[in-house]
């Protein structure tokens, strides 16, 4: 199935890759420098035949630009001609569910047929940033995360063509996203515990969960999924792909060595570090972890795949297979030397040319 509803692959084939870019910043780059190389990044996915491009919601993060995904979104879409580009994800209790639908039936009407939207329910941030963020204006309470389900309820209808009506004051109020809906973009569920598991499974929504983040409990999450799933009208079968951590350079040596950047940022946030722009490669070489770190570090390596492109390709068949899905979602987690330009990610790029080129005979004469 091509949509990754849970079959396992054909000897001879590979999964359908796709992108999540959370648009990192590294030590040597400006916010704009780092945009430059995620525009340059997406049409290297587009060249070489990826599915989709994701950006992800964080905020107040030094080593991350991805802090608007529509905002990004409309950037990426239109530096492209046909990949799919939405959010991995959109992080509800952050905002208003009409500020969100106008958002994406916008974007679905700019860039008809190539919009997602992924919708999460964590804030993505700092307690500090995440009352900054919602309550600024005065207020705080947990009801937009205890509401959630009715949120994504809200979002869903207020794209739909006929919109959703609002009783106020004895008065029946028409609200609609946009004035003329011509399409609706696909809303997929995400989430790191089997909470949006099941509810994607009660509202008969598409669902991903975090396998690049959490690292564990994606079999017993997608089992939950799709044994409770409940077919819709958009989604008739359960719907997901798998999300994997990735660096692939021409030796196994080298792609481990390019993903130090990145897993020094993760060790930061797992113990509670100090959190500072991505390390360059020489910067993260030259940085002593600590002994009772290092245990982390390499169960973390461990999970990652990270190799010269058929290694990498035949793991991430591997995954798919042991998952059931036909797409893989790829977070490129290859940093950058010193001597490369701060406007560019070249060894992102690589990775995502030098898999793709690996995977392509699995899939010969498949589509």
């Amino acid at each position: 199935m091509a949509d990754g509803t849970g079959p396992a692959l054909p000897d001879g084939t590979g999964p359908a890759l796709s992108v999540l870019d959370l648009v990192p910043v590294r030590s040597n780059q400006t916010s704009a420098e780092a945009l430059t190389a995620a525009r340059s990044l997406v049409r290297v996915a587009e060249r070489h035949g990826y599915r989709r491009y994701w950006v992800a919601e964080h905020h107040n993060m030094p080593a991350v630009a991805a802090t608007n995904p529509p905002v990004l979104i409309g950037l990426l879409a239109a530096a492209t001609e046909r990949i799919r580009v939405g959010s991995g994800g959109v992080m509800l209790p952050n905002h208003a569910p009409l500020v969100v639908a106008e958002q994406f039936a916008l974007l679905e009407a700019a860039f008809p047929g190539r919009i997602d939207l992924g919708i999460g329910r964590a804030p993505g941030t700092d307690p500090v940033t995440r009352y900054a963020l919602r309550y600024g204006a005065g207020g705080v309470d947990d009801s937009a995360v205890e509401r959630f389900p009715e949120y994504v309820g809200n979002v869903v209808s207020m794209m739909e063509e006929s919109g959703v009506s609002m009783a106020v004051a004895g008065r029946t109020h028409e609200l609609r996203a946009t004035p003329r809906a011509a399409g609706r973009p696909p809303v997929w569920l995400l989430g790191s515990s089997d909470y949006s598991a099941r509810l994607a499974a009660e509202q008969g929504l598409p669902y991903v969960f975090a396998h690049h983040f959490a690292g564990k409990g994606t079999a017993e999450a997608l089992e939950l999924y799709r044994t409770r799933f409940r077919p819709s009208g958009d989604c008739p079968e359960p719907r997901t792909f798998l999300t994997v951590n990735v660096g692939v350079a021409e030796t196994a040596e080298e792609a481990r060595r390019r993903a130090l950047p990145q897993q020094h940022a993760m060790l930061a946030l797992r113990t509670g570090a100090p959190l500072g722009p991505q390390m360059l490669v020489e910067e993260a070489e030259a940085t002593t972890v600590p002994d009772q770190h290092r245990g982390l570090l390499e169960a973390m390596a461990g999970r990652w795949v990270l190799d010269e492109p058929a290694g990498a390709a035949a793991e991430v068949r591997r995954l798919a297979t042991t998952y059931g899905v036909d797409e893989v979602m790829v977070h490129p987690v290859a940093g950058a030397m010193a001597s490369e330009p701060a406007d560019a990610a070249p060894a992102r790029e690589r990775t995502l040319a030098l898999l793709q080129q690996a995977m392509a005979p699995a899939r010969s004469g498949r589509d």
